[in-house]
């Protein structure tokens, strides 16, 4: 091989190399692109979508009626007793409420058999929901395929 065909060559598996990582960084990308139905007026949902957007994620708001928020979570197979203000959608899970981005980013990388997580009601000092020193315990919930659930973090 010529100096010329070692330059082509090399300039040909870099092209290739580059294809590749596009296509793995495009694929994290993607898989961090977090889709939250909410209401147009509630405060603590964009505080949320501002904890998950400074933890890396892409967030992509979509403000509807209490309604077609309601639908949205019995589509997704959430009971009612788990269900808080806002619900995600991210990588075929869905998010329901002030989950931590620690919580999801772990969702993420272990891919449990599940539906999603969730931190039922509005807990205080849950992501989103910071009021001064005040500060609950709260659980995020691992939901089975089955509706079950299990504690899957606790804060």
């Amino acid at each position: 091989m010529n100096r010329r065909q070692t330059l082509a060559a090399i300039l040909a598996g870099g092209a290739v190399l580059s294809g590749l990582v596009s296509r793995r960084a495009a694929a994290e990308i993607a898989e961090r692109r977090l889709t939250v139905a909410k209401s147009p007026t509630c405060g603590c949902c964009s505080a949320w979508v501002d904890h998950m957007r400074a933890a890396g994620f892409e967030v992509e708001t979509l403000d509807m009626t209490s309604g077609a928020l309601a639908a949205r979570k019995a589509r997704l197979g959430l009971r009612p007793e788990l269900a808080s203000c806002h619900t995600g959608e991210i990588a075929g899970y869905f998010v329901e409420g002030h989950v931590p981005a620690a919580d999801v980013a772990r969702l993420l990388e272990t891919r449990p058999e599940a539906l999603g997580l969730t931190v039922p009601g509005m807990p205080f000092g849950s992501p989103g929901m910071e009021y001064g020193d005040r500060r609950d315990a709260f659980d995020t919930l691992l939901v089975m395929r089955d509706g079950s659930t299990a504690v899957f973090a606790s804060h």
